[in-house]
């Protein structure tokens, strides 16, 4: 990956406000590889911890860029660590953490929660001032349908590990649950809610749904029925800590002056609607032909899902070994 990639937006998030993002991982290296992820299926499965890049490249890419959206009036919430792939696997999260506080910075993590089971990625990501937690199934079979992880970890870890985090960590905790038609019950949808609502540390728990292209063509969202039953079932368990994640997130996209730079880097980590690309091209000062060139290149790929059209970064397996 170029190192031009490993910083990207800021993008406006559904939960953190205005995020810059960081890509600390090569493309698509996980321990899942989730049914329904934005970025298609995982190249890497891994569940072995390991060093990726420098972490002072890192932070310095990421003090640059800050200093350039100051300079454009632009405000950032949180510097988030949520790559095309699973943050933790990144031996080095930890030290990239407490170097990107060290310049004021607040500090989130999106992690799956696979390797939290693990004491030193608990104590990587006890610095950080916000972390979000996945819990899409506690029973292993559907876990194992959904989130389809590296045979190096199970539930029964993983569930284990959020628990112990929850116990340890003293900053803002929240959790995503996806919601996917015909993949969960009402009695799974329970379970979920009961096994987070123990967490005491927990601020939030979001439902998601998928709004964006998701990984195999098939999954799609419940029906709002359906949609309206889970958010009453987390409601009895969870009262006031759940909200739902079921619209695109509003606002502007950060941008740097250069379109292909701009979009190769965000559709990496996050799928643009067309709305926002075409934003993105008359602020980058950029015109249709460069959005042209990277389809043509097969860099950028035009998606339809329901109804609406997106673009979304293309990976190779060659990329980042």
């Amino acid at each position: 990956m170029e190192s031009n990639s490993i910083i990207f937006g800021p993008v406006p998030s559904r939960r953190l406000g205005y995020s810059l993002g960081i890509n600390n991982v090569f493309p698509k290296t996980c321990s899942y590889n989730c049914i329904y992820c934005q970025l298609g299926k995982t190249i890497h499965v891994s569940a072995e911890r390991r060093r990726f890049y420098d972490p002072l490249l890192v932070y310095q890419l990421a003090k640059e860029r800050l200093s350039e959206i100051n300079s454009l009036g632009l405000k950032v919430d949180y510097v988030t660590f949520v790559p095309d792939g699973e943050p933790t696997l990144d031996v080095n999260i930890g030290k990239e953490i407490r170097l990107l506080k060290g310049m004021g910075a607040r500090v989130a993590v999106i992690t799956n929660s696979s390797l939290l089971y693990l004491d030193d990625v608990r104590e990587d990501l006890l610095e950080a001032d916000l972390v979000s937690i996945k819990v899409d199934a506690v029973s292993e079979k559907l876990w194992r349908a959904i989130n389809r992880p590296s045979g190096h970890i199970s539930v029964e870890k993983t569930l284990e590990g959020i628990k112990e985090f929850s116990r340890e960590y003293k900053g803002r905790l929240i959790s995503e649950t996806m919601l996917l038609s015909n993949y969960v019950s009402n009695e799974e949808i329970a379970a979920v809610a009961l096994f987070l609502s123990k967490l005491k540390a927990l601020k939030t728990a979001y439902i998601a749904v998928p709004v964006r292209p998701p990984a195999e063509p098939w999954v799609m969202p419940p029906k709002e029925t359906d949609l309206v039953e889970a958010y009453t079932i987390f409601k009895r368990f969870l009262g006031e800590r759940v909200e739902l994640l079921i619209g695109s997130p509003q606002g502007i996209f950060g941008y740097s002056g250069s379109f292909q730079r701009d979009l190769l880097s965000i559709t990496s980590v996050h799928p643009m609607k067309e709305k926002d690309v075409m934003d993105l091209l008359e602020r980058d000062n950029g015109s249709v032909e460069d959005l042209n060139k990277l389809l043509v290149s097969s860099d950028i790929v035009r998606v339809e899902y329901n109804g609406e059209v997106f673009y979304v970064r293309r990976f190779t397996s060659k990329q980042g070994n």
